[in-house]
């Protein structure tokens, strides 16, 4: 058996388009613009959560409805992410990235300026849209702007740490907003953001004309839509319902069979929303496996250890935010350092899977935490060690997930991406929540003396049930990515279409 081959490197410089060359020589400051606006996407999944109290006392809206806050961004976002991606092609990444840049930035000024909950629930809808076309532009232009297989592991492993950091960035910020001005900073924090980018954008970033080979495949947008919609819908459901509500489970089914059917249609097609062959490459489809796993374990880590933070140790939100930060440092220097070494080295089947069983071994750790545990003995070393396990996986992962695509289809597998980091969250979110109330109504069944010590007691039983969920999540896609991705170096794209 013949070794394989590294991927081969990109076309020489003059072989390159005019506006090509210009985004070439100053690509390092392109993906400074893509990273802000991938951050902008992220830090919106959990800045607002901290703000809601505060946003709650404002407006004056129930208990019941904030939950709607954060689900009207997340439908929005999630049901129209394959729609943008595929939008991305045909008309240009430069265009689409522009037009999503404005359009967050106004809905998030609207958002912020907002005098009632209704308005406040649009804009926060209008966010979720303009980020479903602003992720998937910003990912296709980092592959398209990043060919070289060095540079593009350096690139991806950035823009992977970005990736798995935003959250925990969200909190931080959010708490710092809230305490020192007001929750509507939460959302004007996005217009200053996004005015950086935008003037990085339309220096930087070549100008491109419309791809008119690409079409849009209505009835696979139609279906795949409202799929997803019902999807995201029924998670978020069942956050504050149980999962035999028919609002929870109704959605849910709803959602499973129109995705069969978007999967039925897309053979059928003749020019499919989103080609199979993307998903059906084992390469691809372990990469888009670890994404949704990282996605729902990575909410499952910063939910439970937030409600722990504040509600067992007493930590302010901002100090909240602060407690993940060294997290955040090793899961983006273990990033790139993945990204650009040991993929390359060994091949993602080794480091990929270990990513998972390390962000797994993370997981069980926290279960030891007690009424009693301090941060810096007790918390912080599986944090640190949940943040090593998202690095190896999270940024390889989202690296490989475009690998060999063609240009004119990099903005729909890039909203893939989006579109599994999502759905992943709203599983983790709704799966953990369930598992641990449940988990907390056996123990006061079982203690019946509703002293303090017993609710503490109570609860800290509930986070551990989640965290060994999430252990298992992230255990089995171990298992599962181990079994798709194949053995030693990858080859470069040219070889994989020959084999």
């Amino acid at each position: 058996m013949s070794r394989t081959a590294d991927p081969v490197p990109a076309e020489p410089a003059d072989a390159l388009p005019a506006g090509a060359l210009r985004a070439t020589s100053r690509r390092w400051w392109i993906l400074a613009l893509i990273g802000l606006a991938q951050l902008m996407v992220m830090l919106d999944s959990t800045i607002v959560n901290i703000a809601l109290p505060s946003a709650q006392a404002d407006l004056g809206f129930a208990d019941g409805d904030r939950q709607w806050v954060i689900t009207a961004y997340a439908l929005a976002f999630g049901g129209l992410l394959l729609l943008g991606g595929r939008i991305s092609d045909m008309f240009g990444r430069r265009r689409v990235f522009l037009t999503g840049l404005i359009g967050f930035a106004l809905a998030s000024a609207l958002g912020g300026a907002a005098p009632s909950f209704g308005l406040l629930l649009t804009a926060r809808a209008l966010q979720g849209a303009f980020a479903a076309l602003l992720a998937p532009s910003a990912r296709s232009l980092l592959v398209t702007t990043f060919t070289e297989p060095r540079e593009r592991a350096k690139a991806f492993g950035v823009f992977g740490g970005i990736a798995g950091a935003g959250g925990a960035i969200g909190l931080l910020l959010g708490g710092v907003l809230t305490q020192g001005f007001s929750w509507r900073w939460t959302l004007y924090v996005n217009v200053a953001l996004a005015l950086v980018a935008l003037a990085g954008a339309l220096r930087l970033l070549p100008r491109e004309g419309r791809d008119r080979a690409v079409r849009l495949d209505v009835p696979g947008v139609l279906l795949v839509s409202s799929a997803l919609f019902g999807l995201v819908y029924g998670l978020s459901d069942a956050t504050s319902r149980t999962w035999g509500a028919p609002a929870t489970w109704g959605p849910l089914t709803s959602g499973v069979l129109l995705l069969a059917a978007f999967t039925w249609w897309q053979t059928r097609a003749t020019r499919p929303l989103l080609p199979l062959a993307i998903l059906l490459d084992r390469t691809r489809a372990a990469s888009y496996l670890t994404v949704l796993v990282s996605g729902a374990g990575v909410f499952g880590v910063f939910l439970f250890v937030t409600y722990y933070l504040q509600g067992t140790l007493g930590y302010s939100p901002t100090r909240t935010g602060l407690a993940f930060l060294p997290m955040v440092a090793v899961t983006m220097v273990v990033s790139v350092l993945a990204s650009t070494s040991l993929l390359a080295r060994f091949g993602p089947r080794p480091v990929v899977p270990l990513g998972l069983a390390v962000s797994a071994a993370g997981m069980a750790w926290m279960t030891a935490l007690g009424t009693d545990s301090g941060y810096a003995a007790h918390l912080l070393p599986p944090l640190l060690l949940a943040g090593v396990g998202m690095g190896l996986s999270t940024a390889p992962a989202i690296s490989l997930a475009t690998y060999g695509v063609a240009p004119r289809d990099a903005g729909v597998s890039s909203a893939a991406v989006s579109t599994m980091q999502q759905i992943g969250g709203s599983v983790g979110t709704a799966l953990f929540n369930t598992m641990a109330t449940t988990a907390v109504t056996r123990y006061l069944t079982a203690h019946p003396a509703r002293t303090p010590a017993t609710l503490a007691r109570a609860n800290i039983h509930g986070y551990a049930t989640a965290y060994w969920w999430a252990a298992g999540v992230f255990a089995l896609g171990a298992v599962l990515t181990f079994a798709l991705h194949r053995p030693g170096r990858l080859r470069a794209p040219e070889e994989e279409r020959g084999a």
